[in-house]
């Protein structure tokens, strides 16, 4: 049973009726069954990467999380992904408690989620962006600053986080740099009702991160990554290695990346003829989404190989804060004890 002291009651506990206001994203390789499981028994909310997953093994990986657990958790949908649409659509007939979209409109899966009951969060990282998604029914945001794994955004955590809880009412849930009871403490004080933490779960025991990295991420400091959008065609944070800095220098060249795609297209069943259809109709957008796909291989060799020397790997600047490899219901159950005795030495520091 679950000690009370590791029990916190925010606005996103209550929501999705969990313990902890902890999450874990969803993360293309990484948040697999195994650890969203993990992090839901653990008293949080563990969310299924789809991206690189096709509709059955998006409708296999439910039904395993199902067996790991009796917890809520979520589905992470990529919209501007191939094969996005299809799995959100698994997703919704599997009633899933919890739909997590991002890069793209999602007001059809908030009505076909609200049909069954389902929860969704939006993943913002723009004012405009938060604005459209609450308007459109979400029931959360979850907000990424400029220090987070892969995607962030342009304004830093400490900023972005009270400007938009300050110009929405739903619950908004901080991401990028949150790491340890210290983030999550400024998280609260900040106005978000939880924390996700996408580096930390991955430098977790239970996460399928090769240890090679999980290694480098205890040894590396917060300075060492690297924000740039040469890597896959939207701005991202990898970590810093002699590949990275090499792949990132220079935009990849659009006819190799072209050639490179088709392996991404043929993971999610996504027929040749559609993508190359969509190099024609919509260039700018397919541009985008073949650079990406290009990019699959060498975050595969980090991520599933642990090859740092040709691989590359998503990471935040919170792999500073990283000192150790623990399970997650250790590292879950320390964050909360641990903020929870920190704001009461800052009670009394205010007295």
């Amino acid at each position: 049973m679950t000690s009370k002291l590791t029990i916190m009651k925010t606005r996103i506990t209550e929501l999705f009726a969990i313990e902890k206001p902890i999450i874990l994203p969803g993360m293309s390789w990484i948040s697999v069954p195994e650890l969203v499981a993990a992090v839901s028994n653990a008293g949080g909310l563990g969310i299924l990467a789809t991206g690189p997953l096709s509709q059955a093994q998006t409708q296999a990986a439910i039904a395993k999380i199902r067996t790991l657990t009796d917890k809520p958790f979520g589905v992470g949908i990529t919209l501007m992904m191939p094969g996005a649409k299809e799995n959100a659509k698994v997703a919704l007939e599997a009633k899933v408690p919890v739909i997590n979209f991002s890069l793209g409109k999602g007001d059809w899966i908030v009505a076909a989620a609200k049909q069954y009951g389902g929860k969704v969060i939006a993943t913002v990282v723009t004012e405009k962006h938060a604005l459209a998604a609450e308007k459109s029914g979400v029931d959360a945001l979850l907000v990424t600053g400029h220090e987070a794994a892969a995607h962030g955004g342009e304004v830093t955590s400490l900023c972005l986080v009270p400007n938009i809880v300050d110009i929405v009412s739903i619950p908004v849930i901080a991401a990028g740099g949150f790491a340890d009871s210290r983030g999550l403490l400024a998280a609260l004080a900040l106005g978000a009702e939880g924390v996700a933490m996408g580096s930390r779960f991955a430098t977790s025991l239970e996460s399928p991160v090769h240890q090679n990295v999980k290694n480098a991420v205890v040894e590396k400091r917060v300075a060492d990554t690297i924000y740039s959008k040469n890597f896959d065609g939207l701005y991202a944070r990898v970590m810093k290695t002699p590949m990275a800095e090499k792949v990132t220098k220079k935009p990849m060249n659009f006819f190799m990346a072209v050639v490179k795609s088709f392996k991404a297209a043929k993971l999610v069943d996504m027929p040749l003829w559609k993508l190359i259809l969509g190099l024609v109709a919509q260039f700018k957008q397919i541009k985008m989404l073949t650079l990406f796909g290009a990019a699959t291989e060498k975050l595969e060799a980090a991520t599933i190989h642990g090859d740092l020397e040709h691989g590359v790997q998503f990471i935040g600047q919170s792999q500073g804060l990283i000192h150790s490899v623990e399970s997650v219901q250790t590292l879950m159950d320390t964050m909360v004890n641990e903020a929870q005795a920190l704001n009461k030495a800052l009670a009394e520091k205010m007295q």
